[in-house]
């Protein structure tokens, strides 16, 4: 079983304080990019929270820090499932469909 899309929150940056808000059962995640809105990442995992905390979204210096400058700005979106095989059938649906669309478009 699929539950709905949450709204876009803004992916939390080195040094603002801010937490991601996701939840911590099977699901998919998307990350698009604000500013163009173009996608970044995508996928059905088994845990949304932890994915989305070990989601690589930018280049690290020689100290291990983050350049901040370097990283565009955000925003995710979640969406929870039963189970990881109910987040891999929704997740093909959805590439399905934007194949669909982009072909159409083309």
């Amino acid at each position: 079983m699929i539950s709905t899309w949450s709204e876009w929150k803004r992916y939390p940056r080195a040094g603002r304080g801010d937490n991601i808000e996701a939840p911590i059962t099977p699901g998919l995640y998307e990350v698009r990019i604000a500013s163009t809105g173009a996608l970044h990442s995508f996928e059905a995992v088994d845990n949304v929270a932890q994915a989305l905390a070990q989601l690589p979204v930018g280049s690290k210096s020689w100290f291990g820090r983050r350049e901040t400058s370097s990283l565009p700005d955000l925003e995710y979106r979640t969406c929870a499932t039963s189970s990881k095989s109910d987040a891999k059938a929704a997740a093909e649906r959805m590439i399905g469909r934007r194949e669909t669309y982009m072909n159409g478009a083309a």
